[in-house]
């Protein structure tokens, strides 16, 4: 390893290990979605079937998938608030995981590089024609 690859390899660990801090210091994590909606009650004569209909709400609903089926929970504000805040820091998460990945590669291809003989990865070998068989 000559000593521009040391000198890269000692940076991307920091970024590497910069990127844990950030992971460490996420809090709680949320798949789904928070959504504002304004709903009819049905009942008749209430403004909500009025023309133009005045709709009761804001009501927040908080929905994600699990298993093929879509849960879902009525919130307060404060509740919507919570979930909106760890969606946010499921996105995040999904940010820098990608980012440790390439950080990981990028690293991986100079601690490799060293390592003696190239080896392939298995399947990543071109196939050779058989005997009798020519190249098409």
């Amino acid at each position: 390893m000559g000593p521009d690859e040391g000198a890269r390899l000692e940076a991307l660990t920091q970024r590497l290990a910069d990127l844990q801090t950030k992971v460490a210091t996420l809090g709680f994590i949320s798949p789904g979605s928070v959504v504002e909606r304004y709903m009819p009650c049905g009942k008749p004569g209430c403004r909500c079937q009025g023309d133009p209909p005045q709709l009761h709400g804001p009501y927040w609903q908080w929905s994600r998938a699990k298993q093929g089926k879509t849960l879902s929970r009525r919130l307060s504000p404060e509740q919507a608030n919570l979930y909106k805040e760890w969606i946010a820091n499921r996105r995040a998460l999904g940010r820098i995981i990608a980012e440790m990945e390439e950080v990981s590669a990028e690293a991986g291809d100079i601690i490799l590089q060293d390592s003696g003989p190239q080896t392939r990865l298995r399947g990543s070998r071109r196939r050779r024609p058989q005997q009798g068989q020519g190249a098409a």
